[in-house]
């Protein structure tokens, strides 16, 4: 898919490689030249100067034909208004802002823009939102044994109970991200429509996992 990227500093430079390196085609918008410097030499990505907020600046670089927009400038406000314009005005869904102030990031995530704030990490964040399916874990531990990892519920699992999910995938269900905030939940716990749900397991479990949770259809609700 093609995505577009706002901000050329580490992160955007980082997740630029990355997604490449997948085989997506990938824009790149900074309004400083010379950031694009960050970029390796064999790039083939797009380079566009400007600022990402700039309805005909993201358009040169592909808005119109992208499938994600990700805005990790250094500036919170060009962040979020970009992520808004990408959605708001050229209808892409799959948008993700780097927002440093948490108490702004707070207010986004209940907008219904899901933001992330070490560079690594922050890729990381960015691509289990974009490339869900290929996603690493949150977390490994020393022996990479034993992961701590998002599952995909669907609009099928709203309503059910977290101990009907565990049931169902054989897994034990660490927390609930819901709203922008962490919750540990208990076994009667009903699961809310843009709940993502966190397990841990074993490394070799996950696949298993994920296909319980995504083979429950509408009809065993």
């Amino acid at each position: 898919m093609h995505i577009v990227i706002m901000g050329c500093g580490r992160v955007g430079s980082t997740l630029a490689h990355i997604l490449e390196d997948k085989g997506h085609s990938v824009a790149v918008i900074d309004q400083n030249p010379e950031a694009f410097r960050k970029l390796r030499a064999g790039f083939k990505g797009r380079r566009v100067t400007g600022f990402g907020f700039d309805r005909d600046v993201i358009a040169e670089a592909g808005i119109e034909k992208a499938s994600a927009f990700v805005a990790v400038s250094s500036g919170d406000n060009s962040n979020i208004i970009s992520a808004r314009v990408a959605r708001e005005t050229f209808g892409v869904d799959n948008v993700v802002a780097r927002i440093y102030d948490p108490r702004r990031a707070e207010v986004y995530q209940r907008l219904g823009i899901p933001t992330v704030a070490t560079v690594r990490w922050t890729a990381d964040q960015i691509l289990r939102r974009l490339l869900p399916e290929g996603a690493e874990p949150l977390w490994r531990d020393p022996s990479g044994q034993v992961v701590l990892a998002e599952v995909e519920t669907g609009a099928t699992w709203v309503g059910e109970r977290v101990a009907d999910l565990e049931e169902a995938a054989r897994t034990r269900v660490a927390f609930l991200t819901r709203m922008g905030d962490a919750l540990v939940p208990r076994a009667d716990t009903v699961i809310q429509d843009g709940d993502i749900v966190h397990v841990v397991a074993r490394a070799d479990e996950l696949e298993r996992i994920n296909a319980a949770v995504a083979a429950r259809t509408e009809g065993d609700a």
